[in-house]
């Protein structure tokens, strides 16, 4: 028998989720400490691109020459009635149950742990079931994780919908939030979203642990609030361990089209839009955004992408409706590109965000606030204006503006589907490019709050080393 411990990892198939919490846990395999390998459990996705998407990195990480196993498993019927986006994906994971289960039954070596995507924390069960250890990773904030631990108090507490609330919301750790703040899938309280969301919360309680991509400098009060136990009252949580903030950042293209457009700028004058793998506008938004560009005069770099497509996911059950290229004849107003010419960059399609957040060029990200764009914002010092649009972003914009103080707030109209007027977005970009230096110099200590936290001797080194000795001592044969 095999006597390297295995991380058994289950994630969500999205990018977001799957590369995080493999990189996390490929940085316990290279800790140096204890030897451990990883068997990644691979759900079949329910959509075509998904799919593509998932093998495409399966195929890179095989050949990484890491301890990396793949387990395809067998293929659920996904369920045909699920109302929302979440509630689909939670009752999928939940389905693969029993399959996971007899993957981790067969494992012919001791199991460190089965480490859990957030939306499939209902499967501590099998782990307890064949005396495992199980952690959950998150893959979104300290302020996600609080809000989530928190979410069963609140729910007794708070009899209305949250939008027909008033008053602030109260979550431990973070300052009094707006209702508008609050993350989309438990706005209504009356959808199997929210039902879902509070099933899910109360689960993470069961965990052996919490494996999340923060750093103790970036979220100290939502971190804190988790550890002392404010979050259930009379109830402890399972240890946190901050290991964050885990990027891929990779070799940089320097030889791509957009960076050799921003060779040419002037230091931090180019404001950079753009709004993640999901984010796409309509004509009637792409309008505004135009008008406000124009005449704020800042210098620009706008990855714009249209509308998904049934080959892409239009209508897709898990919400990944993936954008396609733009048409900009088409969707741009006319001669908009003429009177920017020289002065704005608009991207049709997918562009490396990565090496474009770390060029000395760009000065202020748009953002859709989703979690891994944030902290490669922060990493490279990028002050931000956060445009949520879907998820727990809304959240995320509240703690950059609020709490963090890296952001410049945007207005946006929720009502509306996250409509923003022109005017307010001109009065942001002049915020952030000319009047944001309060959140210029926050972002500047943000990254080196992030490059510290997983230097030697940092708070996340030691959160990963306080990890990988936990793993290597919590490491059991299953019961099977």
């Amino acid at each position: 028998m095999a006597t390297t411990p295995a991380l058994v990892l289950l994630p969500e198939w999205g990018s977001g989720h799957l590369m995080s919490m493999l990189e996390t846990c490929k940085r316990v395999l290279l800790s140096g400490g204890k030897a451990f390998s990883i068997t990644l459990l691979v759900v079949s996705p329910p959509t075509a691109e998904a799919t593509s998407e998932v093998e495409a990195h399966v195929r890179r990480e095989a050949a990484s020459g890491l301890d990396i196993r793949f387990h395809r498993l067998p293929a659920v019927e996904p369920p045909a009635d699920a109302v929302g986006v979440e509630e689909f994906i939670a009752r999928y994971l939940s389905l693969h149950a029993p399959h996971v289960r007899d993957a981790v039954a067969a494992m012919a070596c001791p199991v460190a742990a089965l480490v859990l995507d957030l939306f499939a924390s209902p499967l501590v069960d099998v782990a307890r079931d064949l005396g495992v250890p199980s952690y959950v990773f998150m893959s979104s904030t300290g302020a996600m994780l609080a809000l989530m631990l928190h979410l069963p108090v609140l729910h007794e507490a708070v009899t209305v919908d949250f939008e027909e609330l008033e008053g602030d919301v109260h979550v431990p750790g973070l300052p009094p939030m707006p209702p508008a703040s609050m993350i989309c899938p438990v706005v209504d309280k009356k959808s199997p979203n929210y039902e879902w969301f509070v099933r899910l919360g109360d689960r993470f309680m069961d965990a052996t642990g919490i494996i999340a991509n923060t750093a103790e400098g970036l979220e100290p009060g939502p971190l804190a609030a988790v550890a002392e136990g404010r979050c259930v009252p009379g109830r402890p949580a399972p240890p946190v361990y901050p290991v964050g903030p885990v990027l891929s950042l990779g070799d940089r293209s320097s030889s791509h089209e957009c960076v050799a457009w921003l060779d040419a700028q002037p230091p931090a004058s180019v404001v950079f839009l753009c709004f993640g793998s999901m984010g796409w506008f309509d004509p009637p938004q792409v309008a505004e955004i135009t008008a406000a560009l124009e005449r704020c005069g800042h210098r620009f770099l706008w990855v714009l992408r249209g509308p998904p497509s049934s080959e892409t996911g239009a209508g897709a059950p898990d919400g990944s409706e993936h954008p396609t290229d733009a048409d900009l004849d088409l969707i741009l107003p006319e001669e908009f590109l003429e009177r920017t010419k020289g002065k704005g960059m608009v991207w049709p399609t997918w562009a490396p965000q990565k090496d474009i957040l770390a060029h000395a060029a760009v000065g202020g990200f748009v953002t859709h606030g989703g979690w891994n764009s944030v902290l490669e914002s922060l990493w490279h010092g990028v002050p931000m204006a956060p445009w949520p649009l879907y998820a727990e972003q809304h959240l995320n914009a509240f703690e950059l503006v609020a709490d963090m103080g890296v952001a410049v707030p945007l207005k946006v109209d929720r009502k509306r589907d996250n409509f923003v007027e022109a005017a307010e977005l001109e009065r942001a970009l002049r915020s952030l490019m000319t009047g944001g230096d309060e959140a210029r110099e926050k972002a500047e200590e943000m990254k080196a709050v992030c490059r510290e936290a997983v230097a030697e001797g940092g708070s996340s080194q030691a959160a990963l080393q306080r990890l990988a000795e936990a793993l290597g001592s919590g490491a059991v044969i299953p019961k099977g």
